[in-house]
């Protein structure tokens, strides 16, 4: 009985860690660029007098500004072929060895990017008679379909299954909408067993 306790807190505890930590260091993240910013532009804010504004309010609102221009710079910098080169070598270099930054980009690319097309397929699995909320992530020439199955509320842990077709369910349904089900630990999931069924896509013919 204690070992199975002390198994629980464990896990429990981890599983916490695994969740916060990823927000815990994208606040800590936002805050630096920003206070960066604050102290680079702190000079010229204090020049600048606007009635009913005072400069703290000033200051942030011209970091934000700052900061938003220079995130869409970087974004159209490695659009061109010598920005991503550039881009290429220093996350080589220098972010891969950063700690959780391979596993957060894969991450993010898989959920929302143009690339993780196998997360477009929405489906419900059928593992030992219990319905599952999952996504294809891939197709295999034997049949089987690989199947990734989100922990609630934190959708980067889950469950891969090799599943069957005939244990899928495909739903005509945005990957997005799924997604918020689990976030939110089921609520709103009405929404999975309304959507209409389809026939599953072809990942081969896609990726042409």
């Amino acid at each position: 009985m204690l070992k199975k306790i002390r198994q629980f807190l464990i896990t429990t505890l981890i599983g916490g860690l695994l969740v916060l930590l990823p927000i815990g260091l994208f606040y800590l993240l936002v805050k630096f660029i920003l206070d960066l910013a604050a102290t680079v532009i702190r000079p010229i804010a204090n020049l600048i007098k606007i009635d009913g504004l005072n400069n703290n309010m000033l200051l942030e609102g011209i970091a934000f500004l700052l900061i938003v221009g220079f995130c869409f710079f970087v974004g159209l910098f490695v659009r061109t072929r010598s920005g991503k080169q550039i881009y290429l070598y220093f996350e080589q270099s220098i972010l891969a060895k950063l700690p959780f930054y391979n596993t957060i980009k894969e991450t993010v690319q898989q959920l929302f990017s143009s690339r993780g097309k196998s997360f477009s397929q929405v489906v419900i699995a059928d593992v030992m008679q219990t319905k599952m909320t999952g996504f294809v992530t891939n197709e295999h020439d034997n049949g089987l379909y690989t199947v990734f199955v989100p922990t609630a509320p934190n959708p980067t842990n889950g469950y891969i299954f090799h599943l069957r077709k005939d244990q899928l369910e495909f739903l005509d349904i945005k990957a997005e909408d799924a997604m918020r089900t689990i976030i939110g630990v089921g609520t709103g999931s009405e929404i999975l067993f309304k959507a209409p069924s389809k026939e599953p896509e072809d990942s081969k013919k896609a990726e042409e």
